[in-house]
């Protein structure tokens, strides 16, 4: 059980973050920062310097806020930060949680519940993943059009366990989980700034993790359609449309998925770092270009 929260209706084998317990972690960040952020960004692995772009930014430690999780992953700090990024309020999480970790995905997923009842409306998640494609090169950033819920198969779903309807249905749709609007947005984003050799959209998968992937496991996702495989993003793009959030996501490619059983080569967290930081001005003038437009479209909906 999650320290600090009492259990469930259910017992304590379902979800014990109800909704009183999610909209307490939420009001503590609203009693302390006069933001009120549309756009909420969840960081990958290496990518957590997305939320340094902030400015007037304030700092909330995963430990000081009530009943949230705490991240244990290397090259994540562990934290939500408030602030503006291009004048435009917006919330990073630096520092995401895993199934690897041993948390469930409802665990995994409540943070984007929280960024629900702050009055986030926006959600962009952010990975680092394998380059499953053979035309995909290690830095190329792939936007998420579609993906494939390996975990869902047997079960393991952050949206597993009775629904709390004050969210969202029993039932949400998902073909349109990664927002075609946004989608084009990117790439016309993408292409303004000249990015457009290194920029892909594809289906990206999860496994559970921490051990990469054998040849045989990636030679079945290759035959599935699979682009680029990760660890994380589905949990929290599937409770973020649960809760009506509009989800855009992309990976950055850190490393070549190895489909060969006579390569040498090893995937690595070290490689995926060393990744990040190269095309990390790339990325930075990705999203900075990338908030405004989306806040245009935020207003021009209502």
């Amino acid at each position: 059980m999650p320290d600090g929260v009492p259990l469930g209706k259910f017992g304590n084998t379902q979800n014990p973050y109800t909704y009183e317990i999610i909209a307490e972690s939420a009001q503590y960040i609203l009693d302390r920062t006069s933001l009120r952020p549309k756009i909420g960004i969840i960081c990958g692995s290496g990518l957590g310097g997305l939320a340094d772009l902030l400015e007037q930014k304030q700092d909330f430690p995963y430990e000081k806020i009530p009943h949230f999780p705490v991240s244990t992953v290397a090259g994540h700090a562990g934290k939500l930060v408030v602030g503006q990024m291009a004048d435009v309020p917006v919330i990073c999480m630096q520092g995401r949680f895993h199934m690897y970790e041993g948390y469930p995905l409802w665990k995994c997923s409540m943070p984007v519940r929280v960024f629900k009842l702050m009055g986030i409306d926006t959600l962009i998640v952010t990975n680092a993943a394998g380059g499953l494609n053979k035309k995909y090169k290690v830095g190329d950033i792939m936007i998420i059009k579609d993906h494939l819920n390996l975990p869902g198969f047997g079960g393991e779903t952050a949206l597993r366990g009775p629904n709390e309807e004050r969210f969202g249905p029993r039932f949400p749709a998902m073909n349109t989980a990664y927002n075609p609007k946004l989608r084009l947005i990117a790439k016309q984003v993408a292409s303004e700034l000249g990015m457009d050799n290194f920029m892909r959209e594809g289906v990206y998968t999860m496994v559970g993790g921490p051990a990469y992937e054998t040849v045989a496991e990636l030679k079945a996702m290759e035959a599935l359609g699979v682009d680029a495989v990760g660890m994380s993003t589905i949990p929290e793009v599937m409770a973020a449309r649960h809760c009506g959030l509009r989800c855009f996501a992309f990976s950055l490619i850190t490393n070549k998925c190895i489909t060969e059983y006579d390569s040498k080569e090893e995937a690595t967290h070290e490689e995926v770092q060393e990744t990040a930081a190269m095309r990390q001005l790339d990325l930075q003038k990705f999203v900075t270009r990338l908030i405004p437009a989306i806040r245009q479209m935020q207003r021009d909906n209502k």
